[in-house]
């Protein structure tokens, strides 16, 4: 098995940052809520979206987090933005894909804080797990 790597946000981050994004950014960041892989119970983090080439993808910025582990073994989710929730199923993105989603991701969200520093002390693509993401169902909160 290879190593993972995981970053753990600085505390601002953690817990004013995320809430703080979706006040002041609420079209670039959106609530991600997906099962449990243990317990099955629901955890949500704020994540950034990212629509490439047509599709939407979830990067897991800060390396093998426990959203991803998550979603890795679910396969499925919810998002919730802009007052809608929705539904979709995931799939993990292959390694040769990842250098062009982490550049694409950086372009987008790299100005935003401690993205672009996290990605120089993560530099290898395959430490951030990605996922096209499919929506299958829309609802309201």
């Amino acid at each position: 098995m290879t190593a993972t790597h995981y970053l753990c946000p600085p505390w601002a981050a953690r817990v004013i940052g995320g809430r703080m994004a979706r006040l002041f950014k609420p079209r670039v960041v959106s609530v991600l809520s997906v099962p449990g892989r243990t317990t099955g119970t629901w955890r949500s983090t704020p994540v950034a979206v990212l629509g490439h080439n047509g599709q939407e993808y979830l990067m897991a910025a800060y390396g093998h987090t426990e959203w991803s582990r998550n979603l890795r073994a679910s396969g499925t989710g919810r998002l919730t933005r802009r007052g809608a929730v929705e539904e979709f199923t995931a799939e993990e993105v292959p390694a040769d894909e990842l250098p062009a989603l982490v550049e694409e991701y950086l372009r987008r969200f790299g100005a935003m804080p401690n993205v672009t520093r996290t990605f120089q002390a993560l530099p290898d693509p395959a430490d951030h797990p990605a996922f096209r993401i499919t929506i299958t169902g829309r609802g309201t909160r």
